[in-house]
């Protein structure tokens, strides 16, 4: 039996998560924005429609928006979070060979489902996820991982297929690919598609009868897999486990410009604490510490441009948040220069490793890893909401902190924000 795949993912997820707890936003524009209200970052159709681009300034559609009456959200990843977990929930109901592959997509597999065909299996999970979440989703099917992310993509733009496309069959390639253009197959970036073009390739039909070894000159072995994948043959498996993650990082825009030293600090250290929970939350560690701070790309004339970073080495793999609080103070020490009013900070490490397996040095005392505090610390945090605490050195207030002056509330997670029915 031929392998089918599915690629299921929420239309314009994060608006269609603002509109489940508000249906007065059914037929309304509406536009969800980046951190600091700063970017059009999802958009319904109603809000295509009117001319708002993907990525667009709000300071730019801001009047727009008013005469318009299009509902704009700040983001709130928390509730969009927990939406997604809701819906792979119930994929893994269907079948338990699922890769979450982001917040709102996820492949399936669905050779074995018990159903007459793997179209009505796709319809089935369309509607149990409208019904039991409230989130509207597409469905493309296919025997490999890209036809499959093609068939989503031809389901998005064509209303008359339902929400549903299947690839699986040769018939059905052969009726789609020559009318999908290059640059909206999965992994060909505008460069790679600016390459093909340039040899009279525009579609991807003419991609997937591209000579593979020709494929791999222009676009790597990643092309030549491209390619056969295209073709019906898998190259690319199913991710059900996630790997160990390389790198971690955590970054931020301030909401305000930071002049002083000690925001700084503050700044950073928030960072540092949220680092260590991600580290301790998939059981790896770190031996170095990165951190960078710069002005705003746009700052005004009169304005100091400034870009730094450096990297503070560990005794040791960590990931306790003390040990990684020392290590960022030194960073923003070496760093920090007066005068230039900053508009981003980050801190971020690679070559992650599992703690047990990490060197150990010699020179510390055993006390240095105060493995008691940080599990107490992520028990209190989990049960009572991120932040419930957390070292003073992240700060109090926190100016400089991210602002989500429209964002909703977080409907599924927060007992105190649950609606409210009148």
């Amino acid at each position: 039996m031929e392998r089918i795949l599915a690629l299921i993912d929420g239309n314009s997820f994060y608006c269609s998560c603002e509109r489940v707890f508000d249906p007065r936003l059914e037929h309304r524009p509406v536009i969800v924005l980046s951190n600091n209200d700063g970017c059009a970052v999802a958009r319904t159709a109603e809000a295509k429609a009117l001319g708002i681009g993907m990525g667009e300034p709000f300071f730019k559609i801001r009047d727009l928006c008013r005469r318009e009456k299009v509902a704009v959200f700040s983001s709130n990843y928390e509730l969009y979070g927990d939406m997604s977990r809701r819906m792979n929930e119930i994929y893994r109901d269907f079948t338990p060979d699922v890769e979450t592959y982001s917040i709102d997509e996820s492949f399936i597999d669905l050779t074995h489902a018990p159903f007459r065909s793997v179209v009505e299996a796709a319809r089935d999970l369309r509607s149990t996820v409208r019904r039991w979440v409230g989130i509207p989703t597409c469905v493309g099917l296919g025997p490999t991982k890209t036809l499959a992310k093609l068939a989503n993509h031809i389901a998005k733009k064509n209303p008359d297929l339902d929400g549903v496309c299947d690839l699986s069959s040769d018939e059905a390639r052969a009726a789609w690919l020559p009318w999908v253009a290059v640059e909206d197959v999965w992994g060909i970036g505008r460069a790679s598609a600016v390459k093909l073009r340039r040899i009279g390739v525009g579609t991807a039909a003419q991609l997937r009868d591209l000579d593979l070894r020709r494929g791999r000159e222009l676009l790597t072995v990643v092309g030549e897999r491209l390619i056969a994948e295209l073709r019906g043959l898998p190259c690319i498996d199913l991710e059900i486990v996630p790997p160990q993650r390389k790198g971690c990082a955590v970054t931020r825009s301030f909401s305000e410009r930071i002049v002083a030293k000690a925001d700084m600090h503050e700044a950073v250290a928030a960072y540092v604490t949220r680092l260590g929970e991600k580290l301790r939350r998939h059981g790896l560690a770190t031996s170095h510490l990165s951190v960078f701070m710069h002005t705003s790309r746009f700052a005004g004339e009169d304005e100091q441009p400034y870009s730094a970073s450096t990297t503070v080495h560990l005794p040791e793999a960590t990931n306790d948040t003390l040990a990684l609080l020392a290590a960022g103070r030194r960073a923003v020490d070496a760093l920090w220069r007066q005068g230039p009013r900053y508009a981003k900070a980050g801190v971020m490490t690679t070559d992650l490793v599992e703690p047990e397996f990490a060197q150990r040095s010699l020179f510390l005392p055993e006390d240095y890893k105060s493995v008691e505090l940080m599990e107490a610390l992520d028990r209190i945090n989990k049960r009572f909401g991120r932040g419930t605490i957390a070292p003073a050195a992240a700060g109090i207030r926190k100016p400089w902190a991210t602002k989500f002056e429209m964002r909703s509330p977080r409907y599924t997670t927060r007992l105190d924000e649950l609606p409210r029915v009148c």
